[in-house]
């Protein structure tokens, strides 16, 4: 009896070998970051669609109902639009090639990930809106569908590009990055700012998660809905991105003719395609037959008084983007991780790098037109009836603008052109094409050189600090011009405003007084041509600069400062009782500004609710500094916190820190995490 129970013991460990038990693990933090352990990128992934369900169910399955095409199905006619569009781009089509040309192992993982995402909502279905679960069940099809979405049709080319929104798309699509090499940083190791600005909330939310394998520690955020990082760091090397002045779609004008357009000469006709769209009102559903049109060109996406306007987007053949993204997030050194960006998937987007062995890049990426040479408005509308428009290459990786290893030691971007990255220049925008990039460089991106180039040496802290930088760059460059047109004036409601802004300290903070004064004269001037002198690209970080108007500036700041007085009661309020931050029952100061033209760093975008406050609704979103040491050093915040479901408190875990403009410590090994744990998720 011994014997046979030594063999069967025997037999079981021999069986067991290499075979260890099927185990995942979401470590939940106290600011709700799942830290997820896992043995295999399934097992990974399954969890990562698993946790971002939990905190984001809600938001997630309406993103991929619109992204479907089919939202106005599910919730109504105010999704209609979002449909069209979906259908006019061919999203629905496309996407279901892009998910039958995804290749092993990528492929599973993507399943995997999709399959977490079922899974939460059949598990956990009181924890989801009733309304949503309609969309269920989730498809790979529909991951596909939601990146082109996010991708191609808003950031490349938007809904708000063809409706003169542009403005206040801008606001949504911002960011800072900065990478310090070992020559300028105090401790000899390069740094990584990684801030996003964009729109708080829908498509634009960011999900902070933490993914580990037994041989990989990767750190990050993604955009809700996709399962690849947008920003990530690892032992080695990390990334960001910004939204580069990047021009990835056309506007073909055609001219129509008898049902179809001219080309060459003759007359093309369009391919059609009818799409029926259901719409639910109430208890019942309406039907709408939609018209899709087509040239050589792409989809028509205006037709009035004769012409067309049809919309050409690179990248639509690159499904191969979280292939990509993968080899970004697994790579070890700088071969590696330039080796995956060569296929150019990702159609748009900076990306800045920073290494343990001490290099920084900047590259200008994404898929950019080889554009014919001729006097084209390519930034506008271009003609459609020739050939000698339509351009069918994009620029490979070797002819974008790139920068490695600078001799100032610091690349930064703030949505300017690559030119400007750092000083002094150390790429020529003359070897360029002209529609690769345009030649400007904004407040906010010279507030962002002038802060890296005034320190030789610079360490984590000053990095934060600078980070959260409300300095306004356009009162460096106009405030003594107008106090000095304003000091002989006898009018004492222009004698109070000389007094409030000599006292000011040219700053957003939630206590700066003075703040509010000069942003009403600033609105209520008319930049950049008010300017004495205009920008030069000779003088990039020094232009523009003075008051063109000394004496209307002036008249100008009286109107401003009765109508503060009148609106807030005194012309020294504080910036941060009138900007504030609300999300749920909370409600506190905010500080910064919107970067341009007020030239502040730390991004801020307001809008009223009565005639006296005003409330963030975009700006700084995900904020990460790591430091390549030894080990990672690295803080970050997320100022509306990590989870959108109702009722989280994760909501607003984090909005006290964005109001006093602080960073809490990133979580990035096992022994921190395990000290830090407030829940675990086991599958």
């Amino acid at each position: 009896m011994r014997t046979y129970l030594l063999f069967i013991s025997i037999f079981l460990i021999i069986s067991s070998c290499g075979k260890p038990p099927r185990e995942v693990e979401i470590l939940w933090d106290e600011y709700g970051i799942p830290h997820i352990y896992a043995q295999n990128t399934n097992d990974l992934f399954y969890a990562y669609g698993w946790a971002q369900t939990h905190a984001h169910g809600d938001l997630l399955l309406r993103l991929y109902g619109q992204a479907r095409g089919r939202a106005a199905e599910y919730w109504g006619e105010k999704f209609l639009k979002s449909d069209k569009w979906m259908w006019i781009n061919g999203v629905p089509e496309r996407s279901e090639r892009w998910s039958k040309e995804q290749v092993e192992p990528y492929k599973s993982m993507l399943e995997s990930y999709v399959a977490g995402i079922n899974d939460y909502v059949k598990q956990n279905p009181k924890n989801i809106d009733e309304n949503f679960q309609v969309v269920v069940p989730i498809t790979l099809q529909d991951v596909m569908a939601h990146v082109q979405r996010v991708l191609h049709f808003t950031f490349v080319f938007s809904q708000d590009d063809l409706e003169n929104n542009a403005e206040d798309w801008n606001e949504q699509r911002g960011s800072n990055a900065w990478a310090i090499g070992p020559n300028r940083s105090a401790s000899g190791n390069t740094m990584l700012l990684a801030n996003p600005h964009l729109y708080w909330g829908d498509l634009f939310t960011w999900f902070e998660v933490h993914l580990n394998l037994p041989d990989k520690n990767i750190y990050g955020a993604s955009l809700v809905g996709t399962p690849a990082l947008g920003i990530l760091f690892n032992e080695h090397l990390g990334f960001s991105h910004t939204v580069n002045t990047h021009d990835g779609a056309d506007l073909y004008e055609l001219t129509l003719v008898n049902g179809g357009y001219e080309f060459d000469q003759e007359i093309k006709t369009f391919e059609i395609d009818s799409i029926e769209l259901k719409i639910k009102s109430g208890d019942s559903f309406q039907t709408e037959l939609f018209v899709v049109k087509s040239s050589i060109h792409g989809p028509v996406v205006i037709e009035e008084n004769g012409k067309a306007l049809a919309l050409k987007v690179v990248a639509l053949d690159a499904s191969q983007i979280f292939k990509e993204r993968w080899e970004m997030a697994t790579s070890t050194n700088l071969n590696e991780f330039e080796a995956s960006l060569k296929s150019l998937q990702t159609p748009l987007f900076t990306v800045m790098y920073a290494d343990n062995k001490g290099n920084i890049l900047h590259l200008f990426g994404g898929q950019t037109p080889k554009r014919p040479p001729g006097d084209y408005d390519w930034a506008g509308v271009v003609p459609g009836n020739t050939s000698e428009t339509l351009w069918n290459e994009v620029h490979t990786y070797e002819e974008l603008p790139r920068i490695l290893n600078p001799e100032s030691g610091w690349l930064q971007n703030a949505n300017d052109p690559p030119w400007t990255t750092t000083f002094p220049e150390e790429i020529d925008p003359n070897d360029y094409p002209d529609y690769i990039s345009p030649r400007k460089m904004g407040f906010r991106a010279q507030r962002s050189a002038r802060m890296l180039n005034d320190d030789d040496s610079i360490t984590y802290d000053e990095l934060v600090a600078y980070k959260f930088s409300t300095r306004m760059e356009l009162a460096d460059r106009l405030l003594d011009d107008l106090l000095d047109a304003a000091s002989t004036a006898n009018d004492e409601e222009i004698k109070d405003a000389v007094r409030v802004l000599k006292r000011w300290d040219r700053t957003a903070d939630n206590s700066s007084r003075g703040s509010v004064l000069f942003k009403h004269w600033v609105d209520d001037m008319n930049f950049p041509d008010d300017f004495a002198l205009q920008w030069n690209e000779r003088s990039p970080t020094q232009l523009p600069d003075g008051l063109k108007d000394r004496t209307m500036a002036v008249h100008r700041l009286y109107g401003a400062a009765k109508e503060v007085k009148e609106k807030y009661g005194r012309l020294d309020v504080f910036w941060g009782e009138v900007f504030r931050l609300q999300r749920d029952s909370l409600d506190l100061p905010a500080n910064g500004a919107p970067g341009d033209p007020y030239g502040v760093f730390r991004t801020s975008y307001f809008r009223p609710i009565d005639d006296y406050k005003q409330t963030l609704i975009a700006g700084d979103t995900y904020v990460a500094v790591i430091e390549f040491g030894d080990s990672i050093r690295a803080n970050g915040v997320i100022g509306y916190g990590n989870f959108s479901q109702a009722g989280s408190s994760h909501r607003t875990d984090q909005l006290k820190l964005y109001s006093d403009k602080k960073l809490r410590p990133i979580l990035f090994y096992r022994k921190d995490v395990e000290a830090n744990v407030v829940e675990r998720t086991t599958f």
